[in-house]
């Protein structure tokens, strides 16, 4: 079995391989800036996934974690994969998705899958920057009746979220930052 640390070089490699680019995007944030980390590249990819998943996993298997969600679209794969090592690994961790919006047809979910009132879950995404996916997943799951016990990015721009995450009394963690992804 490989080593966390031997997962995460491999990631960092592969994501700044193929999710790294140099040019003016405009983010979800509303910010600009001169390079786009984009992760759904990473965490479509089979290999990304795993690691990904692998990882997180690794981050949160001893926390007493009942189910792992995010805000649709950014945490829909790491769910996923984090669900899928965790029944591998023998100690299940439900998945769950905050959509955007609350849905006006059918049962009108605003969290799909697997969470109940009173389970502990974990929060992630791939890329963050002012940490207002988290947020809003954060507050989704509060209100339902769950207690948030993680919040995990697999990259932090470093532009304000941990600051955010901190002030609603949570600990952002995070593989890497963007200085450990973007310099040379």
């Amino acid at each position: 079995m490989e080593k966390i640390s031997e997962l995460k070089e491999k990631l960092l490699k592969i994501l700044k391989e193929r999710a790294v680019v140099f040019k003016e995007v405009k983010l979800s944030s509303g910010k600009t800036s001169n390079y786009y980390i984009d992760g759904k590249i990473i965490t479509l990819s089979p290999e990304g996934i795993y690691l990904v998943s692998k990882i997180i996993f690794e981050m949160i298997k001893n926390e007493n974690i009942d189910a792992i969600g995010g805000l649709t679209i950014g945490a829909d794969p790491i769910v996923s994969g984090v669900s899928l090592i965790s029944f591998i690994e023998k100690k299940p961790i439900y998945a769950f998705i905050v959509r955007s919006s609350q849905k006006d047809h059918g049962m009108g979910k605003l969290i799909e899958g697997n969470i109940q009132k009173g389970w502990n879950v974990a929060i992630v995404d791939d890329v963050v920057t002012t940490g207002s996916s988290l947020l809003k997943s954060i507050e989704a799951v509060e209100n339902y009746g769950a207690n948030v016990k993680k919040v995990i990015c697999i990259v932090d721009r470093e532009e304000g979220a941990k600051k955010a995450i901190e002030e609603k009394g949570y600990k952002l963690e995070s593989i890497f930052t963007k200085d450990e992804l973007i310099r040379k």
